[in-house]
């Protein structure tokens, strides 16, 4: 559904000097700026998938998204939306698509949301059949009619995102791209949204790429992610993957009687552990000790066999690293890629 081959996007901007000196200087210097958004990255994903389009903020997420989009055109590369170039037909490509902006709307504030929807109906050529069938199922799915005789300015943030996804779906798009279409939002709207997205995927086999920096968002739609990095694609893979291969600490968490006894033993030689290799660590606080261990170099069993014959322990909790902090240590460069 979707190819992109060796995209690359530079930005070239004129050289600005500090302080009124600085300014007419750059009104006579030929001086440029170039900047690379997006560094030669590749990826193809198949329809029905939903994908996660992850990075910290300046990665290159939403300069990648305009280009799929036709908005920005390549510098280097190409890219194909359900085999149209978004670049060199984007009236083509405007009507496969659907877009969701959390911070824009692609509604008319000071018209009630069925004229909006009227409005989009007649832009993309919808036929009332269509429409009357389309609008029955996203108002199941979003709860559209609560609201939907409303001027746009009076719904809240929630009503809005609802208002904005199904107008986005309204002539059915092979692809709908979300750029955080949860942010701001409380929990039980967003599980709407997250629901009412899982549907749509599994009724229509809508494609759906999603940038988010919700944790949840992924967890709980995608099964594969992508994650760029000041503009270079750093990982693309599943879910399992990348826990499998980053998420190798498990901590195993024991509220005991004795907590000075408890961090006080040496693990390490009883786990025949080479510290040079891989170290251990016992923290305390309270009443309760937390042990850190690599799982590819120790058993949890083993761990918990150790502590059990030298404390009384009153309950036990295994935890294993969440996505967040993969990916928090991704964006903070603890975690080293290749490529």
């Amino acid at each position: 559904m979707i190819r992109v081959e060796n995209v690359k996007k530079e930005f070239v901007s004129a050289k600005k000097y500090p302080g009124l000196r600085g300014a007419l200087k750059g009104l006579v210097s030929n001086e440029k700026v170039r900047k690379v958004a997006v560094d030669d990255i590749s990826f193809h994903i198949k329809k029905g998938e939903i994908v996660g389009y992850i990075g910290s903020n300046g990665a290159g997420k939403s300069t990648t998204i305009k280009m799929m989009t036709g908005i920005l055109t390549p510098t280097e590369g190409k890219c194909l939306v359900n085999g149209v170039d978004p670049c060199q037909n984007r009236k083509k490509n405007a009507k496969n698509i659907g877009v969701v902006f959390g911070q824009r709307t692609q509604l008319w504030w000071d018209l009630p949301l069925s004229e909006s929807f009227t409005i989009l109906k007649e832009i993309y050529d919808v036929s009332d059949e269509e429409y009357n069938e389309r609008m029955e199922f996203l108002n199941r799915v979003l709860e559209l009619n609560e609201f939907f005789s409303q001027p746009v300015r009076n719904l809240s943030l929630g009503q809005r995102m609802r208002a904005d996804l199904g107008a986005a779906l309204l002539h059915n798009p092979s692809v709908l791209y979300l750029d955080e279409p949860t942010i701001g939002l409380d929990i039980v709207v967003k599980d709407n949204i997250r629901a009412a997205i899982k549907e749509i995927n599994e009724k229509y086999h809508t494609t759906v790429v999603l940038t988010t920096h919700d944790i949840q968002d992924i967890e709980e739609l995608c099964s594969r992610i992508l994650i760029i990095d000041k503009g270079k694609l750093i990982y693309d893979g599943s879910l399992v993957d990348l826990k499998d291969k980053y998420g190798t600490t498990r901590k195993v968490i024991m509220e005991v009687q004795d907590v000075n006894r408890a961090k006080n033993i040496p693990l390490d030689s009883y786990l025949s552990v080479d510290k040079e290799d891989y170290e251990i660590t016992v923290d305390a606080e309270n009443s309760s000790v937390t042990v850190s261990f690599d799982k590819n170099k120790l058993q949890v069993s083993d761990v918990i066999d150790q502590m059990l014959k030298h404390v009384d322990v009153k309950d036990i909790k295994v935890k294993e690293t969440e996505l967040g902090e993969i990916v928090m240590a991704i964006y903070n460069h603890d975690i080293v890629q290749e490529g």
